[in-house]
């Protein structure tokens, strides 16, 4: 796919990861969809730096674990943009709790936001993606891989969207193609001092954390290679092999 005025749809693209894929789609010419939870100024700070890039760049304030608010992020771009050719599912929450220790309310908050929201907005997407195609990038996570104990939901979601990422790409070739990303150590959470950051990149093999930018570019590889589909590309450096 060539990039350039192709219109994507960002999920969770106001804030850390989803920020540094809005703006590097908008950098090789897409316009885009920014979808956010609330209008903090950060997100109002994204809008406006994507449209320095000299795209058309709209937000869109919903909460996507709640049907109404799916409903009125495809509607906003029904009326805004006149194609749809990418969406990128980043929204996402992880909370650290025990298993043993897991309630029905955080549960929901997980699943509804990690793993229900991206399946709709891939079943709204593809109606408006036919007949002409487009792609879909599910940000999943080294902990659907890799079980991570501290976050037991967030793990078992993660791992729901490695499943989803496969059966929508047989449900919608050969036209969608669906394919996933799995960030490893790539942006500091903000609890987090630095050294334990750093301790954290130098466990991988590449003895380092990444950064934002290289989630980016490997949406814009996924989004411009027009054979693959129904994969996983961990971004990494190569931290589920510890």
């Amino acid at each position: 796919m060539d990039l350039m005025g192709k219109t994507a749809l960002v999920t969770g693209g106001a804030h850390r990861v989803g920020r540094s894929i809005a703006m590097g789609l908008a950098r090789e010419g897409c316009n885009i969809g920014l979808h956010y939870h609330s209008a903090d100024q950060e997100a109002l700070q994204t809008l406006r730096d994507l449209k320095e890039e000299g795209i058309q760049a709209h937000g869109i304030q919903a909460d996507l674990r709640r049907s109404k608010d799916l409903q009125k992020l495809f509607q906003t771009i029904d009326t805004t943009f006149d194609r749809l050719d990418i969406l990128i599912n980043s929204a996402a929450i992880m909370e650290k709790v025990a298993f043993a220790e897991v309630e029905y309310d955080a549960w929901y908050r997980t699943m509804a936001l990690n793993l229900r929201a991206p399946f709709f907005c891939i079943q709204g997407a593809a109606k408006r993606m036919r007949p002409e195609g487009g792609v879909v990038i599910n940000i999943s996570d080294i902990a659907g891989i890799r079980p991570w104990e501290a976050y037991p939901v967030h793990s078992i979601s993660k791992a729901g969207v490695e499943m989803l990422t496969q059966v929508a790409a047989k449900a919608l070739a050969p036209t969608i193609r669906v394919n996933a990303i799995a960030p490893g150590p790539v942006m500091k959470p903000e609890h987090m001092d630095d050294t334990r950051w750093d301790e954290i990149g130098a466990k991988a093999p590449l003895r380092r954390p990444g950064v934002a930018d290289d989630v980016a570019r490997a949406v814009i590889f996924l989004c411009e290679h027009d054979y693959i589909t129904g994969e996983t590309l961990a971004v990494d450096g190569g931290y589920q092999l510890i």
